[in-house]
């Protein structure tokens, strides 16, 4: 697949706020069936449209699909009033060790595997084993999940062109399913804004989704740029992780990983985060209400995903995007140097 698919777009019509599932899969912590019952039904108590979900077959190695469906089930919803979206990438398999294989320390309390799995019939594999882990439910959304960290596998050029090729061959597969009627939209989720627009160049995409590339705290005008490109081709963009893993509104890692105060790197991150918040405080802001207006109001953005894994705090996170927030924080932000863009203009 070396030339550019063409495929009829269309407009996905996605709500502000996509409730990601990470925490379904245990992110960080093991978390009780009856806590995630609680968080799924609260998105749709508090949705005004219908209810979107972001899931992964890596996120706690499938669990996060299966909790998803099974909670989906209980709840009585109808397949029609949910929209799923799968980034694929990752497939199932027995654990055979006492921690899984990937992203160590991460997932907590899960009882399988996963590999990665990105070629032809590769993704389809994990497209399928994705549905059946949901049970009555299908996902209509579908990606290449992580091709950063596929590609980032190469020792040289020669694999790093064949590993590319897997991924084409993967987006052959997805637009084939599209194609057929199955999926009603075709993506790439990535924490690497570089290879989305890589794979965009090649294939023709209805959204992306932005992870950890466009945040208060980390905005290249690059990258602003290149949404520009996309909203001009109609490709919905879906920011996510704009808390940069939690960190910005008072987690310990950064984009997943344990940042430690003793380094040069995480002295500078977390003096970052004290004077962000002292800013906060001055205008009576939270640091949350920040993060997603930034991430949400960048031209081209249509909505952002967001984690939780309390149910108390659904509510609060699709109240995010009715926050308006004064021109006059944006400017501080600006003038004491945490924020690089002249956002005013938005």
């Amino acid at each position: 697949m070396n030339e550019k698919t063409h495929m009829v777009k269309s407009l996905l019509g996605l709500p502000p706020v996509i409730f990601g599932t990470s925490a379904l899969g245990n992110l960080y912590e093991e978390v009780e069936y009856n806590v995630k019952l609680a968080i799924v039904k609260e998105c749709f108590l508090h949705t005004d449209s219908n209810v979107v979900f972001d899931s992964a077959g890596k996120y706690g190695a499938g669990l996060s699909l299966e909790m998803l469906g099974r909670c989906l089930d209980d709840l009585q919803i109808n397949p029609s009033d949910v929209l799923i979206s799968n980034k694929l990438g990752w497939y199932q398999v027995p654990l055979t060790a006492e921690e899984p294989t990937f992203e160590k320390g991460i997932w907590k309390g899960i009882k399988h595997d996963a590999v990665q799995k990105i070629s032809f019939d590769g993704i389809l594999d994990c497209y399928y084993q994705g549905n059946e882990l949901l049970g009555k439910y299908e996902a209509q959304l579908v990606s290449v999940h992580d091709p950063d960290e596929y590609l980032a596998q190469a020792k040289n050029i020669e694999e790093e062109v064949k590993l590319y090729e897997d991924i084409l061959e993967a987006y052959r597969a997805l637009l084939q399913l599209k194609a057929s009627g199955k999926v009603k939209g075709v993506g790439v989720g990535s924490k690497d804004w570089k290879v989305v627009k890589r794979i965009s160049n090649d294939v023709e995409l209805d959204w992306v989704m932005i992870a950890n590339s466009l945040t208060l705290h980390d905005h290249p005008s690059e990258l602003i740029d290149f949404i520009a490109e996309l909203r001009a081709k109609d490709v919905t963009v879906i920011n996510s992780a704009v808390f940069n893993g939690g960190f910005l509104i008072g987690s310990d890692f950064y984009n997943y990983n344990f940042i430690d105060r003793n380094t040069s790197e995480g002295q500078s991150l977390y003096r970052w985060r004290s004077k962000f918040w002292e800013i906060c405080d001055q205008f009576s802001i939270l640091p949350a209400e920040a993060c997603f207006a930034f991430g949400f109001a960048i031209p081209g953005v249509s909505s952002v995903a967001l984690n939780t894994t309390k149910p108390g705090k659904v509510k609060r996170n699709t109240d995010l995007a009715k926050k308006v927030i004064p021109e006059a924080f944006w400017l501080e932000m600006k003038q004491e140097g945490l924020l690089t863009l002249d956002f005013a203009k938005f």
